[in-house]
């Protein structure tokens, strides 16, 4: 393989790009991002004040946090909500499809799809919003609308798991975190891909992708685990590059290389060192993997657990496959019993490690499905996009168990009582988390952008206080 060398004058590095060239795989550049966020932290409490001020008002304190962290299941696609969340089995076959039964939870009253068995059983964990609406079928905007609480626009938003980041990310002042290296906010496995995660706040406060396969024997995380190459390996080559990188080692007192130097050494550590052991699934029980399920989305969720015990601000299990138009039911019977194991063990271990109080667990889609199963051809039983009424599941944090909110009608068409919309849900997680809803996200410009939508942006049910 040719190389090509460029020598470079050491006053021709600026300090980015000091950091560029020592983010030489996706470790150091996951890394390198956060050294750059470390040195102009968001404190929740300066930001309040920051918007209190171009608002005109006294500055007012950050909200108690109920939560540390928040576990987003996202299930892209759309889930169905007739099927999973909302049964109507009194709605017909029409509606209903083959899948007319339902399961009684330990929470008298409550039920689920007949597909939701190990859900059934923990019901007592979490609560059930069946009056999500937000009325917009199309994949893009709604995707946008779910994850931000805005409609698209001039300003690109970010969504709640960059928020979180730049709010509650580690502050320079925590001095006990620094060497912290394990990424406050995390994909499993891959970006979702129909909108900037970040938006405005900007790339340093992008989540790191795993990318891999977390049930695979090797949960082969993009920059940290290399297919094919032993911890030896890795090793090896460290110290072959460490031989080879002569203008670092004739330059041991340049300020602006040390930076490299020090983003490429907790690169390292990060693969070789024990942070990056936060991936290892293999430390765990084999009867705890199993029953979290032996597949991609039930090792991602257990992933997500440890990450969030090692200090992970905000994990995203990106879970697509639900836009089920053709073959819905074919589809539904191969799904939910995966994600019925993966979510119901999860919020179980969270609970027997004293985890759920202060994590919250979130589950939704950019929207549902068409509660009438789309029988004619070319569908052969399919379920539409369905933006008019859906469902999401929330748990832990400060959030209520063993309770619904609000109602769709008879056939799962509309909303019949109590319309939440997602700005009032996000609204919500940011009060749980400690970040003011009302608060200035930090603009580049400076300019005064509100962490959640006005009334003049849309339709409001207001914050679900109700399940707090």
């Amino acid at each position: 393989m040719a190389h090509q060398t460029r020598i470079v004058q050491l006053g021709e590095f600026s300090r980015r790009q000091a950091l560029t060239w020592g983010a030489f795989n996706m470790a150091g550049a996951m890394l390198a991002s956060r050294m750059l966020a470390a040195q102009d932290p968001v404190d929740s409490s300066r930001a309040t004040e920051n918007a209190n001020d171009q608002a005109g008002s006294p500055a007012t304190p950050p909200p108690e946090a109920k939560a540390k962290a928040v576990i987003q299941i996202w299930l892209g696609g759309g889930p169905t909500h007739i099927d999973t969340f909302d049964p109507k089995p009194e709605a017909g076959a029409d509606y209903t499809g083959p899948l007319r039964g339902t399961c009684a939870t330990n929470v008298a009253g409550i039920h689920v799809g007949e597909l939701m068995p190990e859900l059934a059983k923990v019901a007592d964990k979490y609560c059930l919003i069946r009056s999500m609406t937000h009325g917009q079928n199309g994949h893009e905007t709604a995707s946008y609308l779910t994850q931000t609480g805005r409609m698209p626009g001039r300003i690109v938003y970010p969504a709640v798991g960059a928020v979180v980041n730049a709010f509650k990310g580690v502050p320079a002042s925590d001095e006990s975190r620094q060497d912290n290296l394990i990424p406050p906010y995390v994909v499993l496995t891959s970006p979702q891909g129909r909108f900037s995660e970040a938006g405005f706040l900007g790339v340093r406060y992008k989540p790191f992708a795993t990318g891999g396969d977390p049930n695979a024997a090797r949960f082969a995380v993009e920059g940290i685990v290399a297919p094919g190459l032993s911890d030896a390996d890795q090793l090896q080559r460290r110290q072959l590059l460490q031989q080879l990188n002569t203008l670092g080692n004739a330059s041991r007192d340049d300020t602006e290389l040390a930076i490299a130097a020090q983003s490429r050494d907790h690169a390292y550590d990060l693969m070789l060192g024990e942070a990056g052991q936060v991936f290892n699934l293999s430390a765990e029980e084999t009867e705890l993997r199993q029953r979290y399920g032996r597949n991609k989305f039930g090792q991602s969720c257990l992933a997500a657990r440890r990450l969030i015990e090692n200090g992970t601000r905000f994990v995203t299990i990106n879970e697509g496959g639900w836009d089920t138009h053709k073959n819905h039911f074919q589809s539904m019977r191969r799904k939910l019993p995966i994600l019925d194991a993966g979510i119901a063990t999860l919020l179980t271990d969270l609970a027997e490690r004293g985890l759920l109080e202060n994590t919250i667990v979130w589950c939704i889609g950019e929207f549902g499905r068409t509660p009438k199963v789309a029988s004619e051809s070319p569908w052969n039983g399919g379920r539409h996009h369905f933006g008019s009424v859906f469902s999401s599941l929330v748990a832990g944090g400060g959030f209520q168990g063993g309770r619904t909110l609000g109602e769709s009608t008879a056939r799962a068409e509309n909303v019949k009582d109590r319309p939440v919309y997602p700005g009032d849900l996000i609204g919500t997680i940011y009060q749980l988390v400690g970040i003011d809803p009302e608060a200035s996200l930090p603009h580049p410009r400076g300019d005064f952008v509100r962490a959640t939508p006005g009334t003049d942006e849309g339709p409001t049910g207001g914050r679900v206080t109700e399940i707090l």
